[in-house]
C-alpha cells in the first residue's frame, strides 16, 4: 500500500524483495494454512505508520486470519512480518504493548462497571496508577463515558459498549490499532461518531488497521487492500481504484420491473455484472456496450428503462473485483 495507483494480484517485488522496517506492518508472502484449507496465500504489503487502511473482504477471505497473524495470536506457516520494527512471527511479546485490538464482538465484561472494565485492561498493559489515572480522563472524555463510570457494561447500549470497547483497546496509548469490524451491528448513527473517533486517534498519530463491511466506512480509508480466499487482488487509494478499475463502465439502470431486468442483464452480451444497488440497478459492462444499453432493456421489453453514466462506488469495484477472481 505504497503507491496511488491500484494493483490486482500483487507480487512481492512491487514491495522489495525484504519488509520494510520503517513501515507499521510489512508483509512479505505471509501464509497461514489449516489442514488441506489455505486461509491466507502468500501476501504482500505496507502499511506506512500514520495512516488508515481498510483491509476488505468477504467472510471467510482472510481478514481475521491475517490480524491474529500480525497481533502475533496465531502463528502463520511461512512468510515474513514485521510490525512497528518487529518480527512478530518470531517475538510475538514484543509488540504487545505497543499495539491495541477490538473485535466486533467488544472483549468487555458485562457484570463489571465501566470504570471495572478500564480498571482491568490497565492492569493487563501493566499502568502505573499514574498512568491509569492519566488515561482514564482521556478516555472517558474520547468515548464521553463521563457520567457512566459507575454504569454496568451490561446496561450500555451497543453503541456505548463500542465505545468502551475502543476504550480499552487504547487504555495504554498504543502505536498501532487493529479493528476488526468494529462497527458490526451499530446502527448508522453511532457508526459515525464512531468514525469521528477514529479520526481523532489518527490526527494522534495512531496507525488504524481496519476490516469492515461497510463501503462508505471503506471510502474514509487513506488505502485499501481487498483480500479474496486468501489472496490480495487489489490496493491503492479509494480515488484510485475506483478511477482506474471500473472508469466509464458502471451503468445505472432505473425501471420498474426490477426483478425481470436484474435477469435480462444478467445473460445480457457485454454486461459483465449486474446487481441491485438501492433502488436501481447497476450494470458493469464492455466498453463498446455502453451506448446501446437502454435501446435493447426497451426492446427486450423493459419500456421505462433509462440508463445513465454513473461514478462507480467502491461497492461497485468489490462486486467487480470478486467476480473477476470467481472467473479467473
Amino acid at each position: 500500500m505504497t503507491t496511488d495507483s491500484p494493483r490486482r494480484a500483487v507480487p512481492a517485488s512491487l514491495h522489495g524483495t525484504e519488509p520494510s522496517p520503517e513501515a507499521a506492518i510489512s508483509v512479505r508472502g505471509l501464509t497461514k494454512r489449516f489442514g488441506s484449507f489455505t486461509a491466507v496465500d502468500g501476501i504482500d504489503f505496507d502499511v506506512p505508520r500514520g495512516t488508515i487502511v481498510g483491509f476488505l473482504g468477504p467472510n471467510g477471505s482472510g481478514k481475521t486470519t491475517t490480524i491474529r497473524m500480525l497481533t502475533g495470536t496465531s502463528a502463520a506457516d511461512a512468510g515474513q512480518a514485521l510490525v512497528l520494527g518487529e518480527d512478530v512471527l518470531a517475538h510475538p511479546e514484543r509488540i504487545k504493548h505497543r499495539i491495541g485490538y477490538m473485535s466486533q464482538k467488544f472483549a468487555l465484561f458485562e457484570d463489571m462497571t465501566v470504570d471495572e472494565n478500564l480498571r482491568f485492561y490497565a492492569g493487563v498493559y501493566d499502568l502505573s496508577p499514574q498512568r491509569f489515572a492519566q488515561q482514564r480522563e482521556y478516555v472517558l472524555q474520547m468515548a464521553d463515558l463521563r457520567g457512566r463510570e459507575n454504569e454496568l457494561t451490561a446496561n450500555l447500549s451497543v453503541g456505548w459498549r463500542q465505545r468502551l470497547a475502543l476504550g480499552t483497546a487504547t487504555i495504554h496509548d498504543p502505536e498501532l490499532l487493529f479493528l476488526d469490524e468494529p462497527t458490526g451491528g451499530v446502527d448508522p448513527v453511532a457508526r459515525r461518531q464512531f468514525w469521528d473517533l477514529l479520526y481523532e486517534l489518527a490526527g494522534r498519530g495512531v496507525t488504524l488497521f481496519v476490516t469492515t463491511h461497510y463501503m462508505d466506512e471503506a471510502s474514509h480509508c487513506n488505502q485499501l487492500a481487498f483480500i479474496y480466499r486468501g489472496g490480495l487482488i487489489a490496493e491503492g487509494t479509494p480515488a484510485a481504484i475506483r478511477h482506474d478499475l471500473l472508469t466509464e463502465r458502471v451503468l445505472e439502470v432505473r425501471v420498474t420491473d426490477v426483478d425481470g431486468a436484474l435477469t435480462w442483464l444478467e445473460s445480457a452480451p457485454g454486461v459483465e455484472e449486474a446487481y441491485l444497488s438501492g433502488a436501481s440497478l447497476h450494470a458493469v459492462v464492455d466498453p463498446d456496450a455502453v451506448a446501446g444499453l437502454e435501446e435493447r432493456l426497451r426492446t427486450a421489453g423493459f419500456g421505462d428503462a433509462a440508463v445513465r453514466l454513473v461514478e462507480p462506488t467502491l461497492e461497485d469495484v468489490f462486486v467487480n473485483l470478486v467476480a473477476r477472481a470467481e472467473q479467473a
